[in-house]
């Protein structure tokens, strides 16, 4: 029951339908690869959000896939140059696509699986970081629902 929960959670995050009435998706549907690439002073761009969002949820999702965790903070911020519409829909669309694969290997957690070590000790259990997962992406999805309102408002 927990598991369908967590993952109900995620996917409303990413598509729609949580309490906050933003999602992933609908943000960044109508999004341009020169908004997602445009810098706003002081503030990363929607391009670079995309991607440290991303490669978290991949990190994770290798694990639930039965292999080791090999994220690096210091690596969550580089990705591929955006140069083009199909290099912004390729980075946004495999976010979507990661989410929801992640989403459905939740489901098929265990609950008891929830309290377990994930990983190694110091990351915690498998909620807390599939919660800091939650939390990371909603605190990012804001920061991407500003800048693209800052860069419309300044045109």
């Amino acid at each position: 029951m927990l598991s369908k929960q967590i993952a109900k959670h995620l996917r409303e995050l990413y598509f729609g339908g949580n309490w906050t009435c933003s999602n992933f998706r609908e943000q960044l549907a109508d999004i341009t690869w020169q908004e997602a690439v445009s810098k706003v002073p002081s503030l990363n761009t929607i391009a670079v959000l995309t991607h440290h969002v991303s490669y978290y949820v991949a990190a994770v999702l290798k694990v639930f896939e039965g292999e080791a965790l090999k994220a690096k903070d210091e690596l969550s911020f580089d990705h591929l140059p955006i140069e083009s519409q199909q290099d912004w829909e390729t980075l946004r669309d495999g976010a979507l696509r990661d989410a929801e694969r992640l989403a459905i290997l939740i489901e098929q957690l265990p609950d008891e699986k929830w309290w377990d070590v994930f990983e190694q000790e110091k990351y915690g259990n498998y909620y807390r970081n599939i919660s800091g997962i939650i939390e990371h992406t909603h605190y990012h999805l804001g920061q991407i629902a500003l800048i693209k309102k800052m860069l419309r408002n300044e045109s």
